[in-house]
């Protein structure tokens, strides 16, 4: 398979640098029986620019400094999306008590109140800084939108968001079926589902603009 993918972006170089038009050497790959995806990565890596020999386009590259950044960018978002609807869980549970709670859950609940506030006044600032520097690096240099760590920390964020707001719809069809239904069930469900949805709403219309960009 590697032998084959060399054998194609040789014959893909060669042919830009003898002057054929991307669309002719689209067609005769196609005719060769290449899938389309693969002809479109192949020329891909190269800028459509004029100059007598092909041009390659910048690709995916690891930094150890953009690595420290993303790592933490991405850890403070954990935590404080973890925390916040953990605070907004204890709060629920709260202003509408479970009349079967122990004393000793009450108190540890307000111990979790603490802990969970505590927790985001510290990380959400933190992940606004780090983004918003970020954010500065990416409109003055677009070419560290290529940066590896950030586009494998980005599809994993996606990943766990997805999971979460499908076992938030699970947990709610299956307590619908059940006929168990509360209030403060469904004020969890919903505090999950904003949550979740919204990280995996922007950071999959980031990862959309960044391809319209491309």
């Amino acid at each position: 398979m590697a032998s084959a993918t060399q054998d194609l972006d040789l014959f893909v170089r060669e042919a830009l640098a003898r002057g054929e038009s991307r669309q002719a050497i689209a067609g005769a790959l196609e005719a060769a029986g290449w899938p389309a995806e693969q002809s479109r990565t192949a020329l891909g890596v190269y800028a459509d620019v004029a100059f007598p020999i092909p041009v390659p386009k910048p690709r995916p590259y690891l930094s150890a400094r953009e690595a420290f950044f993303y790592l933490t960018l991405f850890t403070t978002l954990y935590l404080a999306a973890y925390h916040l609807g953990s605070l907004l869980f204890q709060l629920i549970e709260q202003a509408w008590p479970d009349p079967a709670d122990l004393e000793w859950k009450i108190m540890q609940r307000e111990g979790a109140i603490r802990w969970s506030m505590a927790s985001v006044i510290i990380a959400f600032p933190v992940f606004l800084f780090v983004s918003r520097y970020m954010g500065k690096q990416l409109a003055r240099s677009p070419v560290k939108r290529l940066s590896a760590v950030r586009r494998w920390l980005t599809y994993l964020t996606l990943f766990v968001a997805a999971v979460v707001l499908i076992v938030d719809m699970t947990t709610l069809v299956n307590n619908v079926l059940g006929g168990e239904l509360s209030l403060r069930f469904l004020l969890k469900v919903l505090v999950a589902a904003v949550i979740a949805g919204s990280i995996f709403g922007y950071y999959l219309w980031d990862l959309r603009s960044e391809e319209k960009e491309a």
